[in-house]
């Protein structure tokens, strides 16, 4: 796409400083570049412990929704919050580590709950976590817990919860951060007690993520939703908790869409949609004589290091201001086609996740005896395309890694 020298243009005229003064243009352009909501604040009266705060409501679009930001919660009031409490961890992959360690350095009473000399009872000790003191096996960590963050593995809180339901005594709230255990209960067997406060709080990425946004000073952009409300103070907690872990903002939703559009979402745009296109664009290109550094380049070097990360930082709307008028004219048209041929294909994903076929799937394929053998098997089979593995290669000639 030759957008290069535009872009640049683009982007000198809109630094605004001493020596530059920006352009209409590229005013405009920054104007579109923020997002185009309005904003409201609107005073609510919250339980004792947290005083009046303002509620930010924000149109999206003609949708208004209330969103809860990190200033909501500073850390002197979540640790006034939480000061009765200890916080058992139970697992730690992905989000047990990233979740644990910012609770952990947020000053909260947080222990890890893990199999005893497991690959992640030794990860932990690694990561500082210590036996007896913060670290304790699964059943132990549960009955010291008055939360009881529960964030196994979605097989893993199946096979588990016949041992872990029994110690959810009245008094404790339940906290997981996807809703596949509880909406796919017919499957998973995991229901809830129904005299406990049960919530869930969805950072909108990996854990490891969640981890190193937190370090960076940033917060993760977060779901939200409750379950049970025993105490009427579910929504209270599973806020305060979605900022402990890390969060930058937090939205409410319910336990069955996070479970809908997290599957939905990791099908399609996020991961297996993703790969699919960027093979079949690879594919054609070196059919058609392409060099593989070349088809490489063009398909997934100047999407992730150019294009999406303007994207993500501006929008789609900018990326179309900022390239060419040969690729806009280009996107323009053929963006309708993909919309129009891929449509079906996501109306198909969504009612697969929906009917619990995708969560049927999973739990048959991950609570198999030899599953981590098969699963290394298909990744290999990635490893050892020839799209990544040109990838690995371009990726050391970035002026970075020299």
């Amino acid at each position: 796409m030759s957008y290069r020298a535009t872009s640049a243009k683009l982007a000198a005229r809109m630094i605004c400083n001493s020596r530059v003064v920006a352009s209409k243009r590229a005013m405009s352009l920054m104007a579109r570049s923020r997002p185009t909501v309005r904003s409201t604040v609107v005073n609510a009266a919250i339980k004792p412990l947290i005083a009046s705060r303002g509620i930010k409501q924000i149109n999206f679009g003609g949708t208004v929704e209330t969103v809860y930001e990190r200033a909501d919660w500073p850390r002197e009031k979540l640790l006034e919050y939480f000061k009765n409490d200890t916080l058992a961890l139970i697992g730690y992959g992905s989000q047990g580590y990233g979740q644990g360690l910012n609770l952990r350095d947020n000053g909260l009473n947080v222990i890890l709950g893990v199999r005893k000399n497991g690959a992640s009872w030794k990860a932990a000790i690694e990561d500082g976590w210590v036996p007896g003191e913060n670290l304790f096996d699964v059943t132990e960590a549960v009955k010291k817990g008055t939360y009881v963050m529960n964030l196994l593995s979605d097989a893993a809180q199946s096979e588990t919860w016949p041992t872990i339901a029994p110690l959810l005594t009245k008094g404790k709230t339940l906290y997981f951060s996807h809703g596949f255990s509880p909406v796919f209960k017919d499957l998973t067997k995991v229901e809830p007690p129904k005299d406990i406060d049960t919530i869930l709080v969805a950072p909108k990425g990996s854990g490891r993520t969640v981890r190193s946004l937190f370090k960076e000073g940033r917060g993760i952009n977060s779901s939200y939703a409750v379950w049970n409300d025993v105490s009427g103070k579910a929504h209270e907690k599973a806020q305060a908790l979605a900022v402990a872990i890390g969060s930058g903002y937090i939205y409410e939703t319910t336990f069955e869409k996070e479970v809908n559009s997290d599957l939905y979402g990791e099908r399609g745009c996020l991961m297996g949609g993703i790969h699919g296109m960027f093979l079949a664009q690879y594919d054609v290109l070196r059919e058609n004589g392409h060099s593989p550094s070349e088809a490489f380049n063009e398909t997934v070097e100047e999407a992730t290091q150019s294009l999406y990360p303007l994207i993500g930082k501006y929008g789609m709307d900018y990326m179309y201001d900022a390239c060419s008028t040969t690729a806009r004219r280009g996107a323009l048209d053929w963006y309708p086609i993909f919309k129009k041929t891929l449509k079906p294909v996501f109306v198909d994903l969504y009612e697969s996740v929906k009917n619990g076929s995708e969560t049927k799937r999973s739990l048959e394929f991950n609570s198999q005896p030899d599953y981590r053998a098969k699963l290394e098997s298909e990744l290999d089979t990635i490893r050892n395309m020839e799209i990544w593995r040109v990838g690995k290669e371009v990726r050391k000639l970035r002026p970075e890694n020299q």
